[in-house]
């Protein structure tokens, strides 16, 4: 599977413990930067990756900035997003379970480098329920559809 990542200053603490993670998980990382910890502009990061899952270059994706919040707002204005910003191993199953999310944000300023690792492999390996969750997921695609 692609994974297409990116990451800003903030997220910059957590991308090689969450590239590592991916890898050992088999995934083929498609890095979008950034490199260091230079401040740089998120919505940047989150547009590229965002548009690579979009545009089914990569399959799924991962954002990292200091809290995941901006990374998340940034690429759900991209058509077929569905970005979650995680913190939590509930929600790292649960938003893959029921909302099918295709980009998970995390923020290097929230959660730790192990953390992140353990957010990642969750979220990485559970699948989608589909059935009853479906219904819910189109009516946000119909949202999408009449906004952007």
């Amino acid at each position: 599977m692609k994974v297409a990542l990116g990451c800003d200053h903030g997220g910059f603490v957590l991308k090689s413990e969450v590239v590592n993670t991916l890898k050992k998980l088999g995934a083929d990382v498609i890095d979008f930067g950034t490199d260091s910890e230079e401040s740089v502009d998120y919505p940047v990061y989150a547009q590229k990756v965002a548009h690579a899952v979009a545009d089914k270059v990569c399959d799924v994706g991962v954002l990292l900035c200091g809290t995941g919040i901006g990374m998340s707002i940034a690429a759900n204005k991209v058509k077929g997003i569905r970005a979650a910003v995680l913190s939590d191993t509930f929600s790292a199953k649960a938003t893959k379970q029921h909302n099918n999310s295709n980009i998970l944000c995390l923020g290097g300023r929230v959660v730790t480098p192990e953390q992140a690792a353990k957010l990642v492999t969750i979220w990485y390996t559970t699948e989608y329920e589909g059935g009853r969750h479906q219904k819910r997921v189109d009516m946000i695609t119909e949202i999408e559809n009449k906004n952007l």
